[in-house]
């Protein structure tokens, strides 16, 4: 379990966050999402497309802004040109964007998936394998003429930090970080320690999710994880309403964003990695008690909850979060869920609050979210679908 110190233990510096880049069903950048978050507007959700399943829709976006050449854009995947475009603009709000000298020592580290299948060849070949009555030649044969080479290399998860690199020339160090939403809180983590630590200065860290996808839609839904029907609040829900998102940050250590005047959107105080054993009953929940312990719950502290609206992770979360008092908003009832994006959306949207002092109105119908008053501290939760727990403190600088 985590104490008070984890976390902090051998930290020498603060660590800023300089750069918010963030694409959604709500827009893209801060004062879009600002808006949408205050308007009281109803979550954007499509309950049609990909019937029954419930997803928030990536907004229209024109990627030919931070992806002027459309040879780059067509070899990427959607998910992809998502990141890369989220990439681009946290580096435009840090201030960093076309700046070789900073950028060649900027460290990117990713949280990604396993890439996007070719649906239409997938289900050809299925079908296929429903009539034949020799599966394993069918099967064989199909994969040498129907899968092209250049599928296997689309997948390659490490291929959306190449593409940051090869479009917004990021080349310092990269890394990236699968495993679902754990990859996104360990990708912080990481990031965080490192510049705390005085190993590195700047950072990129982020993530994207395509959610307009058949085939993800179907592996959730076999597992018994999607959101079926009309849409229902994430504490509600009985399922997972993915989100299509992108979002990055740019993570600085103080000394170098003075040395180049750039002043902080917030402060990021802590990132903490748990993997509850979830087979045994009440280990969610006391990993969640313990995530908050460690950040601390002082007055002016808020939540802004990762959670993924599947049932089993979803009730543990809840229970403590109901029972600390504290004031909780919930990403997904905005944006949807973005599974390995979902976390570090949560800093950013937490970084957005604290900036502002004040949390965003609380969803109509959601049991957990209630008014609030002033914020200068929030805890940022993840407990993922089915494994990791994590969490991060977002401060006022």
């Amino acid at each position: 379990m985590p104490d008070a110190n984890d976390g902090r233990r051998r930290i020498q510096r603060d660590v800023w966050i300089t750069g918010i880049g963030l694409v959604s069903s709500l827009g893209e950048g801060l004062d879009a999402h600002w808006e949408a978050l205050t308007s009281g507007a109803a979550p954007v959700t499509d309950t049609a497309t990909y019937a029954p399943y419930v997803v928030h829709p990536l907004v229209k976006v024109n990627f030919d802004s931070q992806i002027p050449k459309k040879g780059d854009q067509r070899q990427m995947e959607p998910w992809q040109r998502i990141g890369t475009y989220a990439a681009g603009l946290a580096l435009d709000a840090a201030g960093i964007a076309k700046n070789t000298d900073i950028l060649s020592n900027t460290d990117m580290i990713v949280a990604a998936g396993g890439g996007e299948r070719d649906f239409e060849v997938d289900a050809a070949i299925l079908n296929d394998l429903s009539a034949s009555n020799d599966a394993g030649r069918l099967l064989n044969e199909r994969l040498l003429s129907d899968l092209r080479p250049t599928l296997s290399l689309a997948q390659l998860s490490n291929l959306l930090a190449g593409n940051i690199s090869i479009v917004h020339g990021v080349t310092g160090s990269s890394r990236t970080f699968m495993g679902e939403e754990s990859s996104g809180v360990d990708a912080t983590r990481v990031a965080y320690s490192r510049i705390a630590a005085g190993q590195s200065e700047i950072a990129l860290v982020g993530g994207a999710y395509n959610a307009e996808r058949e085939d993800t839609l179907l592996l959730n839904d076999l597992d018994g994880f999607c959101l079926k029907g009309d849409y229902r609040t994430a504490f509600t829900a009985s399922g997972i309403a993915s989100g299509s998102m992108g979002t990055f940050l740019v993570l600085e250590s103080p000394e170098h964003a003075k040395a180049r005047g750039a002043t902080p959107i917030a402060k990021l105080s802590g990132v903490w990695s748990e993997r509850a054993k979830r087979a045994v009953a009440g280990t969610v929940a006391a990993k969640v008690q313990a995530l908050l312990d460690a950040a601390g719950t002082s007055a002016g502290t808020a939540v802004i909850s990762g959670v993924t609206g599947a049932r089993d992770a979803t009730e543990a979360e809840a229970g403590v979060l109901a029972a600390s008092g504290l004031p909780v908003r919930a990403v997904a009832n905005r944006l949807g869920h973005g599974f390995e994006a979902q976390f570090i959306a949560g800093l950013a949207l937490a970084a957005l609050a604290v900036s502002k002092g004040t949390l965003f109105p609380p969803v109509a119908g959601d049991p957990l979210e209630k008014a609030a008053d002033g914020v200068t501290r929030a805890i940022v939760t993840q407990v993922g679908h089915w494994r990791g727990e994590g969490a991060g403190l977002v401060e006022k600088a």
